[in-house]
């Protein structure tokens, strides 16, 4: 479904009908560009949305940058400021896929293309492309970590793990849930690893916004039902670092047992001190630095009446139809390799991970 976008140049001399002139912008300015990010609560959509602002800015544009706070009704409130503003062009990481096709419809009557930055935003045609990290990577990556940390080709087990996963509502927990079980699956069928909980589903081990302290609480509940009596835990299959980090605070308080290996996502700084200390075993680092600066190629593209570069036109279905998307590479960061990863790439200072 790949189609030329044309920028339409906006002017009070428009004729009847058609969209209102865009809110006036500095001179020398390319042109402005909303950027709406779910919540300023996780380190990783601070860094998101500051280095696609300061890039877009270095670049001629100026830039309408707003964090929701994960409130839905606050993200459509924002864009529907951004579109009565006059932003010619919208990125958005949304805090619930399904919940923009009405605000997003006022996008597309408007002529606003909009890139969909690292959640897809689903069943509404009103996306123009999509950015983000090869989600199902990110998931594969998990779990073959943790078939290598158990060495499944060589032990007979049974080891026992445990899945927590993010919010039902975003699109990319398919991805990374599924990358992770399609691993993983053929070690539950041999009988290699053991849930003992039972919850295998995807809305069995979702967690709700993917909030730490919601997977805190229910990992409380699964460690007092399944392993008060000194069963082991051998691994957690988190999707991201928010939800690993419930699992760490929910086995600090309640687990006596041998530590489990955990994955997670994200290389949140909250995390990073458990990875240091063995706490939690891996996270995939997405270097959002790429990712904004894809995604600052894609709107200067936009926005000289171009089409974006894009990697994939046959995987991120949203609905309505395929959206050209641009996927990056994900890796995988450990105790032994966090100071080149983080550090030597300046991504962290080493006095951010004290």
């Amino acid at each position: 479904m790949k189609r030329k976008l044309f920028v339409a140049v906006m002017c009070a001399t428009m004729v009847a009908g058609t969209v209102a002139a865009p809110a006036a912008v500095k001179a020398e300015s390319k042109g402005l560009v909303g950027v709406a990010m779910p919540t300023q609560d996780l380190q990783r959509w601070n860094q998101d949305g500051e280095n696609m602002k300061k890039e877009l800015e270095e670049k001629g544009y100026e830039v309408d940058l707003q964090f929701a706070g994960n409130d839905v009704a606050t993200q459509v409130s924002q864009i529907e400021n951004m579109i009565a503003n006059g932003d010619q062009l919208l990125v958005i990481a949304s805090i619930e896929g399904d919940s923009l096709g009405t605000v997003l419809a006022q996008a597309k009557e408007a002529g606003i293309p909009v890139i969909a930055y690292d959640r897809l935003i689903m069943n509404t045609d009103a996306v123009s492309y999509y950015a983000t990290f090869d989600n199902y990577l990110v998931g594969k990556t998990q779990g073959e970590f943790l078939v290598d940390a158990l060495d499944l080709e060589n032990q007979d087990g049974p080891f026992n793990i445990e899945f927590v996963t993010g919010d039902p509502g975003d699109n990319n927990v398919n991805f990374f849930f599924g990358g992770a079980m399609d691993v993983l699956q053929p070690y539950i069928d041999s009988g290699k690893l053991v849930v003992p909980s039972g919850q295998v589903t995807k809305d069995e081990v979702a967690t709700a916004a993917w909030a730490t302290e919601t997977a805190q609480a229910r990992f409380e509940n699964i460690l007092s039902s399944y392993y008060a009596d000194g069963t082991n835990l051998d691994a957690v299959l988190a999707s991201n670092d928010s939800t690993a980090l419930g699992v760490e605070n929910a086995l600090a308080a309640n687990y006596t047992g041998e530590y489990p290996v955990i994955t997670g996502q994200d290389c949140d700084i909250a995390n990073m001190p458990n990875i240091i200390d063995g706490k939690q075993a891996m996270s995939v680092f997405k270097d959002t630095r790429t990712l904004a600066s894809k995604v600052v190629e894609m709107v200067d593209a936009i926005m000289q009446g171009g089409e974006a570069p894009v990697n994939d036109e046959e995987t991120y279905d949203n609905g309505t139809g395929v959206i050209p998307s641009y996927l990056c590479e994900p890796v995988a960061v450990t105790v032994d390799n966090y100071k080149e990863m983080l550090i030597d790439s300046g991504y962290y200072t080493e006095d951010q991970l004290q």
